[in-house]
């Protein structure tokens, strides 16, 4: 009889979705800009709905906000935004799409003041994952020293929807925080 591999979250193979995520994406070290930017805004639109909810709708949001190609969603006016609200295939909040505008333009700032999105948010741990050591998902805080110093960086610049909370999130989908638990099959291969 195969013994099933511990994965984190308590999946058991009832959820085939978050099963593909957690094995495959959730703390994979991400270092491309366009991925960066995906992740940002799907984040921000995870705001008080549960990340299940936002990976159904992800293949939408791509096609929605033209896959995320940063300067596209920038130059989104009145037109495009009325078109998204209308989107039944992405969380139709008004303060959210206007958001993924907003910090579409901040991002290619950052962009331009570091070479690369990628550049300015790993260099926040010298471009090295941070490997914590919890036992069970309930030791995981809400947010960090680093996602709080992060969240005011990028609130600062102009960024709405990245509270600490949302870049802590954002942090451990990134790979720049490794929070599987240490017994999850995943933990030592990141």
């Amino acid at each position: 009889m195969k013994k099933e591999r511990h994965r984190c979250w308590g999946l058991n193979g009832t959820d085939k979705l978050m099963e593909k995520y957690h094995d495959k994406e959730w703390g994979v070290p991400v270092h491309d800009d366009r991925h960066l930017f995906e992740i940002i805004i799907l984040d921000g639109a995870q705001a008080g709905l549960s990340w299940r909810t936002i990976l159904n709708k992800r293949v939408n949001y791509r096609k929605a906000f033209d896959n995320f190609e940063v300067k596209k969603v920038a130059k989104y006016g009145t037109k495009k935004i009325r078109e998204l609200l209308r989107n039944e295939g992405i969380v139709r909040n008004r303060l959210k799409i206007a958001s993924a505008v907003r910090n579409a333009k901040v991002f290619i700032g950052i962009q331009e003041e570091f070479g690369s999105f990628d550049t300015y948010i790993w260099g926040f741990v010298s471009g090295k994952p941070i490997k914590n050591k919890w036992k069970r998902m309930s030791d995981l805080p809400a947010h960090t020293g680093l996602s709080d110093t992060i969240s005011k960086d990028l609130k600062r610049r102009g960024m709405n929807f990245v509270g600490s909370t949302i870049i802590y999130a954002i942090l451990q989908t990134i790979g720049m925080v490794n929070d599987h638990e240490v017994k999850c099959f995943r933990y030592d291969k990141l």
